[in-house]
């Protein structure tokens, strides 16, 4: 117990307490001197009403009010002393009835809730001034013993999770790693040697724009003057076109303040169409439960009702209006000279006069901040190479990986590779010197990292769902926060927003939840409490997981010297990082429709995902065998489907015309699904007792990993190593000889850069063979990376690495694990157990290039596409970055 809700009852009653009568007013003007006798609840009862006796008016009113007010004043005496009599009558055994608070060595009150009636405490023999009781230590501190908490209790370890704790003001902010200045120098210098190239690149640009510019207005570069554009440090000026965000040199309407960026310029004088092709979204269709669960096929299905909850789609499918179609796009050329009218109306200009060039930063700006750059470079103590190890410890001086090194985990198994194993350090490994540079050696060829026992570095407070949902209530202004009783949740079977309790929520985190049918419920909050930060609603345990960090030198979003975003500006807007809280329940078992899953994507930014609290729900042997019938449906639908879209599209005469007119990056699915369903078009449906048996082999097929698992296990004597075939085991930990194999909550699957158009060419292919939104095969494809449409299950990587050679990195995160994700590379992940995963993003100098080369591919995307804004603004991030790391340099030319 918290103690929070004490009541009132707890507290021994007051002897001969009587039961108070309703008097009503009349019965109150009533009571006069002669009342001596009234008994004690009557003249209670009158101090309470005397203001609800009406005043009337006039002079005789006032009198009869006076004469009421005395008689009040009269009453009132009377009843303190009969009451003062009343306590002085008590017998001693009366007395000795009340129960008073034990003060001292005796003293039973818990710090934690609060209450003195649980029996025996455990005293701090460090403070001597705080107790916790048995009850408590088993509910909050399970992981702690009686001993540990008697030679420092919680509260002097920093990690006490009651009320009174959680809320506190005035958390201490968790301490900086200590950067020599010789390491800052080399850091810099680092930086500099990465970012310089890019400056070029973009100086180049903005060059070849100033000799159109000039070419326009017939003058020379030399006499060229650009007029500043109006905007204040603190706005953010994008692209209206492709949403891009501007840092320097583009184009401005006069007359309308219409922005389009260089490089939309760029593909208007090539006569191609500005930031990608507008395109009409596909809706989903609700067709209900029965269709979700497999009952009923979209081919012989006519109307079904929806569900009598209350549900919003996810990423419900955008109208694009007629008016932004083709014809607004073609009517709007770049003229010969290269000077570009206002954008038409139907494109949100005004259809007048040409676009004039603006800069944000002085004209000189960029060839200043270069020159001192190639000023830096020159000198004799300048060292921008990387920081590796050579050779890198995990191989031997043939190029050999080491498997048995410790800080290895194989994640794949790609024939004649070299990445197949991923790095895993240790939380201690990474606040040493020599783990920086091995991770760096890792981080600069793309490769994710794994660190872990980061939370072996904290205090060690809870990350309970319920310690969580007890530090965050506050009440404001006497008000509640609806966030504080319920939450939108995502359903992951149809990806729709449900509202539900919150303690229905965290409830079912811990014991699960399920439909009515017993198919699992998975549910999960995404960066929750919403619309807040997240560090300030949550502070403590803000400070919990910034101190968990590993490499703070990249990390830490204050300070750390190899983080490029941390180098904005007090005074410009920052993109939102985090840190985020994502909160799902999870299922050991792969469901195929209704997993805790986050589907496949490419975030614009490097990340870290920590694993902070996990909860294990066991099915029972009852529930298996109804979701074993339930996949016999879904599997027998995906078949019907498959062969009721491939005979519509062979009967559609545009089907060649709809793949010819179908714009840059998009992709009608029923293309793809003639594809895959020509090879079984000529297929009769499968019996039952097929059916049958593939379920089985798909059920079973955790055994069988299993098994290979022990024996790789059993062979290499290690427990550190999860092999890629062990993707999917039986829940809870499993011996192995005489060790424990601690099974993790989240299943990831990271994939290589260099693999992605490959990737991209098989989701294509095979489209229609995924589910999205109410689990209708998916409809549309414009990006197959950035949709976030798919996920891969087993039976699909298999097909992948089948047909086009690829597969991802695969393990399991266990519990207090940091993930690196690094930029462009497309990952997807699978809630084995119920998970509480804190994920913050950071802009790393080693792949500050393929955060730029995402922003041009999202800027392609639809307009109403969810990931066409460039919110990262990463060119922004960058230049800032540059003009900070010069300056330091140019005042610091020492590295001493």
């Amino acid at each position: 117990m918290d103690g929070e809700n004490r009541a009132a009852s707890e507290e021994p009653p007051l002897p001969e307490k009587r039961q108070r009568k309703q008097v009503k007013n009349d019965d109150f003007r009533q009571l006069d001197s002669s009342d001596d006798d009234a008994p004690l609840s009557e003249v209670v009862k009158e101090k309470k009403l005397p203001n609800k006796v009406k005043t009337p008016r006039g002079t005789k009113d006032k009198v009869e009010m006076q004469e009421n007010s005395g008689r009040t004043r009269k009453s009132g005496m009377r009843a303190r002393e009969k009451r003062k009599n009343n306590d002085e009558n008590i017998d001693d055994t009366t007395r000795k009835k009340k129960k008073t608070p034990v003060k001292g060595d005796d003293a039973l009150m818990c710090h934690q809730c609060q209450r003195n009636d649980k029996g025996r405490v455990v005293w701090c023999n460090l403070c001597r001034k705080k107790r916790f009781c048995i009850p408590c230590i088993e509910r909050w501190y399970s992981n702690i013993s009686e001993d540990e908490i008697a030679a420092k209790c919680p509260v002097c370890q920093v990690n006490c999770n009651c009320k009174s704790c959680l809320r506190m003001k005035g958390v201490t902010e968790p301490p900086k790693k200590d950067i020599p200045k010789s390491d800052k120098y080399r850091y810099y210098c680092y930086i500099l040697n990465l970012l310089l190239p890019w400056l070029k690149e973009f100086q180049g640009e903005q060059k070849a724009e100033k000799e159109i510019e000039a070419k326009i207005q017939g003058i020379s570069v030399s006499e060229l003057e650009i007029q500043a554009a109006a905007c204040s440090d603190d706005e953010r000026v994008y692209c209206d076109r492709c949403r891009t965000s501007i840092i320097d040199f583009h184009r401005s309407c006069p007359k309308c303040s219409y922005d389009l960026c260089l490089h939309c310029c760029a593909e208007l004088r090539a006569g191609c169409l500005p930031g990608g092709k507008e395109v009409k979204i596909q809706h989903y269709e609700h067709r209900g439960k029965k269709y979700i669960f497999g009952e009923v096929s979209s081919g012989n299905q006519t109307h079904n009702k929806r569900s009598s909850r209350s549900q919003t789609p996810l990423n419900p499918p955008c109208k694009i209006e007629n008016n932004k179609d083709e014809n607004g796009c073609f009517n709007w050329k770049a003229n010969k000279v290269g000077s570009i009218p206002c954008a038409p109306v139907e494109l949100g200009g005004c259809g007048g006069p040409n676009l004039e060039l603006k800069c944000i930063h002085p004209e000189k700006f960029l060839s200043e901040l270069e020159l001192k750059a190639e000023t830096i470079v020159k000198r004799k103590d300048f060292s921008g190479d990387i920081f590796s190890i050579d050779p890198c410890p995990c191989f031997s001086s043939s190029g050999v990986v080491h498997s048995e090194i410790e800080n290895l985990r194989r994640a794949a198994d790609r024939q004649g590779l070299s990445d197949n194993y991923i790095y895993c350090p240790t939380g201690k490994d990474a606040m040493q010197d020599s783990g920086l540079a091995h991770f760096q050696a890792h981080w600069a060829r793309g490769e994710p990292v794994i660190v872990r026992n980061v939370l072996e570095q904290t205090s060690g407070l809870s990350w309970e769902p319920m310690v969580m949902w007890r530090a965050l209530r506050e009440r404001t202004n006497g008000k509640v926060d609806s966030e504080q009783f319920s939450v939108k949740a995502i359903d992951c079977l149809d990806l729709c927003e449900v509202e539900i309790n919150i303690h229905m929520f965290f409830t079912g985190y811990e014991k699960g939840r399920c439909h009515s049918n017993r198919w699992p419920e998975m549910l999960k909050l995404k960066d929750w409490p919403p619309a807040s930060s997240f560090d300030k609603r949550l502070p403590r345990h803000g400070a919990e997981f910034i101190t968990a960090l590993p490499f703070p030198e990249y990390t830490d979003p204050r300070y750390g010297p190899l983080n490029l975003a941390v180098k904005l500006p007090e005074d410009i807007i920052k993109p939102d990082l985090g840190p985020k809280t994502y909160i799902a329940y999870g299922f050991r078992e792969e469901l195929g429709r209704g997993d805790s899953v986050t589907k496949l994507h490419c975030d614009m930014s490097d990340a870290i995902n920590v694993l902070m609290h996990t909860a294990e729900v066991e099915p029972a042997k009852w529930q298996m065998e109804q979701i074993k019938k339930l996949r016999k449906k879904q599997l027998q639908q995906d078949l019907d489907e498959l062969q009721f879209h491939a005979s519509q599209v062979a009967s559609n005469s545009e089907a060649s015309d709809i793949m010819e007119n179908s714009c840059r990056m998009v992709v009608s699915s029923g293309q793809m699904q003639e594809e895959a369903a020509a090879s079984k078009s000529s297929v009769d449906l499968i019996s039952q007792e097929k059916m049958t048996d593939i379920v089985d082999q798909q059920m079973e097929l955790n055994q069988h990993h299993l098994l290979a698992e022990r024996n790789e296990l059993e062979e290499a004597n290690e427990v550190h190593y999860r092999p890629s075939s062990s993707v999917t085991c039986e829940p809870g930990e499993t011996s192995v000889g005489e060790k424990k194999v601690e099974y993790g909550g989240a299943l990831w699957d990271i994939f290589r850069r260099e693999d992605v158009p490959k990737l991209s060419e098989f989701l294509m292919k095979h489209s229609g063979e995924f589910r999205h939104i109410y689990c209708n095969p998916i409809k549309q494809v414009f990006n197959p990376i950035h949709d976030q449409t798919f996920y891969l299950t087993a039976e699909h990587k298999r097909k992948l690495k089948e047909e086009y050679g690829i597969e991802p990195w695969t393990f399991e995160q266990k519990l207090g694990e940091a993930v690196f994700i690094p930029a462009g590379c497309p990952h997807q992940v699978r809630n084995l157990k119920s998970c509480i995963k804190v994920a913050l993003d950071f802009v790393s100098p080693e792949n500050i290039r393929e955060c730029i080369r995402l922003t041009e591919e999202f800027r392609l995307l639809p307009s109403e596409h969810r990931a066409k804004e460039d919110k990262l603004e990463v060119k922004k991030i960058a230049l800032y970055a540059f003009r900070e790391v010069v300056d330091y340099l140019m005042e610091n030319p020492e590295s001493s």
